[in-house]
């Protein structure tokens, strides 16, 4: 094999397929990149077993051929060349010469032929939504995945297409048990009866770095097993998650008809101040004290003392006290777009409904702390 190719090209491509590879590998297969130099370019792959992610990119072709070598250190590499400078890959027996310049580095290689291949299988449903649109889905959702293994079906957000008010929608969903975050935008053609899916909390990440900055449409496809999402050049396929999410709407609160109406930045430099003392002993806690037309924050920590302070706030009952966890009540927080926040209280120890202020597209439920 022997490529010569633009600096920045590789650079790019590079960072979006590096990022998979796993830095500790049981199989030293598995910490390299594929390298397929043909017909005016060169394709890289690189799999964890659970996400492939592949991208070409224009390369001036003096003879094909196709490698493996480590990921993380060629992408190191071309990092620190120079801008806009011109690389060359030649394979030089098991061996790869990467130069540019006076720079030259030789990389061992591994067969090619041992390189896993994730089987995409067959894709029962095809279909293509802006990439705002799944950049926002992700956005108000990722933050409320669990990490906990034993509950392994909550690792992920769940894609699911549903009919509201008689117009299909496209519903991201995503919980931890303790908050739910639950976003939603028009349903694409052809995603009509797609299955419900968990897409892992490492793909959302990777799919999310990919739609940065992006613009234009991403191609989406789903099986039973696995999904496909292809922008521009590069294409990622990943496993998904075998297992049932729960009913959602179970926890979803219905009744709640406490109203608090507050200025989100407010509230959230509030909440950030107050909870300076919380203790993660006590679960970083902040109790809400709410009154006609105020609200008190305040934390008390054992050993480190008290912290309170008050807002001025839209609230009718004459009194009302609640708690949360002050960082899961932030994580809130900061996905709320518009200039208010809206909470819906039933009782101290019910699901909080949190909301925008004239966006119905997103919600949050939050479970209350005893405090």
């Amino acid at each position: 094999m022997k490529v010569t190719l633009e600096r920045n090209h590789l650079l790019r491509s590079l960072g979006h397929v590096h990022r998979v590879v796993e830095r500790r590998n049981t199989y030293p297969i598995l910490a390299n990149v594929l390298l397929k130099a043909q017909e005016g370019r060169l394709d890289l792959r690189a799999t964890d077993l659970d996400i492939e992610v592949t991208e070409s990119v224009p390369a001036m072709v003096g003879r094909p051929g196709t490698t493996t070598v480590p990921a993380h250190t060629l992408y190191e590499i071309v990092r620190k060349l120079s801008d806009g400078a011109e690389v060359r890959l030649e394979t030089e027996g098991e061996q790869m010469l990467v130069s540019s310049g006076r720079s030259r580095f030789h990389l061992s290689c591994l067969s090619p032929d041992s390189f896993p291949d994730l089987k995409s299988g067959v894709f029962t449903h095809q279909f293509s939504v802006p990439a705002a649109n799944l950049r926002e889905l992700i956005e108000r959702t990722q933050f409320a995945i669990s990490n906990e293994e034993t509950r392994y079906y909550l690792n992920g957000i769940y894609l699911h297409v549903l009919e509201l008010n008689g117009e299909p929608i496209l519903r991201a969903v995503a919980t931890d048990g303790h908050r739910m975050a639950r976003a939603e935008t028009a349903a694409p053609a052809g995603s009509k009866g797609m299955p419900g899916i968990i897409v892992p909390k490492k793909t959302v990440s990777e799919v999310q770095k990919l739609l940065d900055g992006a613009e234009g449409d991403v191609a989406v496809e789903v099986s039973e097993t696995k999904i496909r999402f292809s922008l521009g050049a590069v294409v990622l396929l990943s496993k998904l998650i075998e297992g049932t999410f729960p009913d959602y709407d179970r926890v979803t609160p219905k009744n709640n008809d406490k109203q608090l109406l507050v200025d989100k930045a407010t509230f959230a430099t509030a909440v950030d101040r107050v909870s300076t003392i919380a203790s993660d002993r006590g679960g970083k806690a902040v109790k809400l004290t709410l009154g006609a037309g105020q609200l008190e924050l305040s934390v008390t920590n054992p050993d480190h003392g008290t912290a309170s302070e008050e807002l001025a706030v839209e609230f009718e009952p004459d009194s009302f006290e609640i708690g949360f966890n002050a960082r899961y009540l932030l994580d809130i927080i900061a996905q709320i777009r518009s200039e208010n926040a809206i909470f819906l209280f039933n009782d101290s120890g019910s699901p909080t409904l949190v909301k925008e202020s004239g966006d119905a597209r997103a919600l949050y439920v939050l479970m209350p702390m005893r405090v």
